[in-house]
């Protein structure tokens, strides 16, 4: 599970960062209209993905976080950017620092409501990367809804950057 897990979140990184490319490139306008998804907009939705990054970040360390971010303290895209790239490589390094063991090992938390769970922290790390990746296929739509072009965020596109960045 370690080496998916390490593989994964550098995926991710990988996928929110062409994520984050793309939605630079709309206009205000266009970065905050509610088209009506569960999320309402491109902004929302990538205020959630990164809010929700954060959340489990927190959980992880011990932390009891009480809400998740607020969409309207992101007015532009750069604004989310500012706050999301230190998490970013904040959860490089936290993955870098785990071992077969300690992604066994229980984690109890309570959700955003105050239910208690608990659940071995590579399942947790495996459910964030899973959540990331479901909600960057929202922005991807959300995008197209409005004219403008998505990138492509496959995990095969990964491997292949990967590969050829190997190569040179």
């Amino acid at each position: 599970m370690l080496e998916t897990i390490r593989l994964l979140y550098d995926y991710t990184h990988w996928a929110d960062g062409k994520m984050l490319e793309a939605v630079s490139r709309l206009g205000p306008e266009l970065w905050t209209r509610d088209l009506g998804s569960s999320l309402k907009s491109v902004r929302d939705t990538v205020v959630h993905i990164a809010s929700a990054q954060w959340i489990w970040s927190s959980r992880w360390k011990g932390e009891v976080p009480k809400a998740m971010w607020s969409p309207g303290d992101f007015p532009t895209q750069a604004s989310v950017r500012e706050k999301w790239d230190p998490l970013r490589a904040e959860l490089a390094s936290f993955v870098a620092e785990q071992t077969a063991e300690s992604l066994k090992k229980p984690l109890a938390y309570r959700n955003l409501k105050g239910d208690p769970f608990t659940y071995p922290l590579g399942h947790l790390m495996l459910h964030a990367v899973n959540h990331s990746t479901y909600h960057r296929g929202q922005v991807a739509t959300l995008l197209r809804q409005q004219g403008a072009q998505p990138v492509s965020t496959d995990l095969v596109l990964y491997y292949s950057e990967r590969e050829k960045a190997t190569r040179t």
